[in-house]
């Protein structure tokens, strides 16, 4: 699914003209972005939860020479999703 999928469901579940529907989907998005950059967590009743997580640095190898190298520390955005959406896709075999 694409975002512009997500705007077509909006418009067609909603009523909202195309347009509306699409900046609804946009500021949804955006106060998603803003949210996990100050590093908040994100939980989403019945879907799951959205996490910014620090990795440190560490010692890693270049696989072509060999030679080891250090991979620099960075942030990561982890996704654990619900016991209830976890349910729904496995109830689908």
């Amino acid at each position: 699914m694409t975002k512009a999928d997500l705007v077509e469901s909006v418009y067609l579940k909603t009523g909202f003209s195309k347009k509306e529907s699409a900046q609804i989907v946009e500021t949804v998005f955006d106060l998603m972005k803003s949210t996990l950059e100050k590093g908040e967590k994100i939980k989403l009743a019945g879907f799951g939860n959205f996490v910014v997580k620090n990795k440190a640095t560490r010692k890693g190898r270049n696989p072509q020479t060999g030679d080891e190298i250090e991979i620099s520390s960075r942030k990561i955005l982890t996704f654990k999703p619900s016991q209830v959406l976890k349910s729904v896709i496995n109830s689908q075999d």
